[in-house]
């Protein structure tokens, strides 16, 4: 028969074409199927050296019962929790009572940052006051300054323009917590991707469709570079005052631009809140990038959900290979472990913070 391919490909697809039509409807972000791969797997749910996390954010600790909270740090070994949002959306009476709080009942294991607020930067005065009042909240027992992603993104001033970071009226601040002698912990921007178009090419496509307030375009905010630029423009800028680079910068995809960066600026230390799913898709470069900059990279994490720190710790401690992510519209594709040295992980999770957190008790932990 001499059309019998020509037969046969119409009989395949009909049959693929009903098949396809009696096929199980399901959404994008429903299909998940559990891998069938058979590999070693370790379930890592306590550190294994103590750790300090220098990116928490506690919004009820001036009232909040911390034994609760110190009960499940335990678990974790987390020796210390760095509390970003001292003032949180508060005032001085809400920083003051979460002071008294931890010193009246968990003094060496809870660490307070403060926070300033740039949107009245336009009143006449704010620069002295800003600077006192960040002397005065060091004094009371503050160890750092928090940069929220809204200060440089989202603030505007009396004109509805955006306050840029770098605004040369907040240099004072940056210069007086090198005198003070305590880091600044900054986020700026959002993963590069929110700015991107929301098409098939965009890896984070799933997010910004769970998450719609999540994307960013140049008009509403700036451009992501514009907003990157202003944060390095101030590390240049003020040498001797460290500062703490949330989130890897948004370069844990670029791991070869973020150590060009850390060359760069000795005084930007970095942390890995919020990113670990990006180290774990690339485990020998990662590997080999924490172990040329382990000096400068602390342990992070930002939302406080104790089982997440788990897959925090496999990615850091392990040698496991395909595993995934806590959340599929963060990231999608599985993830390996790095293995790291015991020497590099006592850096990451103690020894980099102890160095640059005035006032941690360092008996807490390991030589």
């Amino acid at each position: 028969m001499k059309n019998w391919p020509f037969v046969l490909t119409i009989t395949l697809l009909i049959s693929t074409s009903s098949y396809c039509q009696n096929a199980p409807k399901m959404d994008f972000e429903d299909y998940d199927p559990p891998s069938t791969l058979k590999v070693p797997a370790n379930t890592i749910k306590h550190a294994k050296f103590p750790f300090i996390d220098v990116h928490n954010h506690q919004w009820r600790m001036n009232t909040q019962d911390l034994s609760e909270l110190v009960a499940e740090m335990d678990k974790l070994n987390m020796a210390i929790m760095v509390n970003l949002s001292g003032r949180g959306r508060g005032d001085q009476e809400f920083f003051d009572a979460v002071l008294k709080n931890v010193k009246d009942h968990y003094p060496d294991r809870f660490v307070i940052f403060t926070n300033i607020n740039l949107r009245d930067i336009d009143a006449p005065g704010w620069t002295e006051r800003t600077v006192k009042q960040l002397e005065q909240d060091v004094k009371a027992g503050a160890k750092g300054l928090k940069i929220y992603k809204s200060q440089g993104m989202d603030n505007k001033d009396k004109n509805g323009e955006r306050i840029r970071i770098n605004d040369p009226r907040i240099d004072p601040v940056w210069e007086k917590c090198g005198e003070l002698g305590i880091p600044v912990l900054i986020h700026s921007a959002d993963p590069k991707s929110f700015w991107s178009e929301h098409d098939r090419n965009n890896e984070r496509w799933l997010e910004l469709k769970l998450r719609p307030r999540r994307k960013r375009n140049d008009e509403t905010t700036a451009p992501w570079e514009t907003i990157i630029q202003e944060q390095h423009n101030i590390f240049r800028r003020h040498p001797n005052t460290i500062f703490i680079n949330a989130h890897m910068g948004w370069f844990a995809n670029d791991l070869a631009k973020l150590g060009e960066l850390m060359d760069e600026m000795p005084n930007m230390y970095t942390e890995i809140g919020a990113v670990i799913a990006e180290l774990g898709r690339q485990p020998r470069f990662a590997k080999k990038w924490f172990e040329k900059y382990q000096d400068r990279v602390m342990f992070g994490k930002d939302f406080w959900n104790p089982e997440e720190y788990h897959t925090y710790f496999r990615v850091l401690e392990s040698a496991d290979e395909y595993f995934p992510y806590y959340k599929k519209y963060h990231a999608f594709w599985k993830m390996y472990g790095l293995d790291l040295s015991d020497e590099v992980l006592k850096k990451l999770y103690y020894k980099n913070a102890l160095k640059i957190i005035p006032g941690l008790d360092a008996t807490k932990f390991p030589d």
